[in-house]
């Protein structure tokens, strides 16, 4: 049994890693942390958890956080997080953590893209990235995962078997993603406002979005050589789910029937990726770990689509798949 605490348990990331954890047989979750004013039981923040878990929402500090936990799931923004993560590291917690803190490997890239110096840059390119379907071994007993973006799991999951087979250019890669209103976050914003982006599709960030270098990098370690891509992320008026599609160039003729046979040896073990043979949907993936994966040849273009569920597979499901892998639990438990 391993005891486990939530450092930002208020927003849905956070409520997602809760109700999967609740069924995980090797798992007490100790502690939920989160500053909000009169430490309010969790069921007033969550209502779906009346009767379920009877804790509350309290301001812990690392070493209180240390003393009831031996694993931190921290679901803290970004800046704040690696401010948190080395006092954790430092008594001897393990962490799990699903910022962005930790995902890039060049303290100016992070600069560059997140608009300010990283709080911890030591660390930076010697933590283990977390999807499994590639570095499952760097993960493995590692004391920091660092939990992918959402948009990169959905790209990189399509990508990566293509590019390792050396199919596709690496340059001038379109990645176009539309993503459900929960993958900005619990907080309100204009732009989340139901009357702002209900029946509206808007795209966002064009050019600056952040997962943009996470993309690049990742690709680029898979693929023995730099890759370039040009992210375009779209809000559709639903609440979760990623749909991304790729567009890239063949490096030599291919059949479809060879790029399905690449994509399905690639993750022939892997227990979380469905290579289909259809057009994947978000409702498919909606409230699993799974992403589903298609691919196409279009007027001389090599076409992915894949589905996530931005909460599960893009975030909290992704954590506790790696909570399991470094614990040396069956990777899919509490996840099917």
């Amino acid at each position: 049994m391993t005891r486990v605490a939530i450092l930002g348990a208020a927003g849905y990331t956070g409520l997602e890693l809760i109700k999967i954890l609740l069924r995980h047989p090797e798992v007490e979750i100790t502690a939920l942390a989160d500053r909000l004013e009169g430490q309010p039981h969790v069921a007033t923040i969550h209502p779906s958890l009346i009767g379920r878990l009877d804790l509350r929402l309290e301001t812990l500090t690392p070493a209180e956080l240390a003393a009831r936990a031996e694993c931190v799931f921290c679901c803290l923004p970004h800046g704040v997080s690696a401010t948190i993560v080395p006092q954790l590291l430092d008594a001897g917690v393990k962490v799990i953590d699903l910022s962005a803190d930790y995902r890039l490997s060049d303290p100016e890239t992070y600069a560059a893209w997140y608009n300010q110096k990283h709080p911890d840059p030591g660390r930076l390119g010697k933590v283990a990235y977390g999807l499994p379907e590639l570095f499952r071994e760097q993960i493995r007993g590692s004391s920091l995962v660092a939990n992918p973006g959402c948009f990169p799991t959905s790209a990189i999951l399509a990508l990566a078997p293509l590019l390792k087979a050396g199919l596709i250019e690496p340059r001038g890669i379109i990645v176009d993603s539309k993503t459900g209103v929960s993958g900005a976050g619990r907080s309100p914003k204009l732009t989340t406002h139901y009357p702002e982006c209900n029946e509206s599709v808007s795209a966002y960030n064009i050019g600056r979005h952040r997962h943009t270098p996470e993309m690049d990098q990742i690709l680029s370690k898979v693929a023995g050589e730099p890759v370039e891509v040009i992210f375009s992320p779209h809000l559709i008026p639903m609440d979760r789910g990623i749909l991304t599609t790729t567009y890239s160039v063949p490096r030599r003729e291919v059949t479809e029937d060879e790029l399905f046979q690449t994509v399905r040896s690639f993750y022939a073990n892997e227990p979380f990726v469905r290579v289909v043979p259809h057009l994947p949907a978000t409702k498919d993936s909606l409230g699993t770990n799974f992403c589903d994966i298609t691919v196409r040849t279009v007027r001389g273009r090599i076409v992915t689509i894949s589905c996530i569920d931005n909460l599960i597979k893009g975030a909290s499901g992704a954590a506790v798949q790696n909570f399991n892998i470094v614990y040396d639990y069956p990777e899919t438990v509490a996840l099917l």
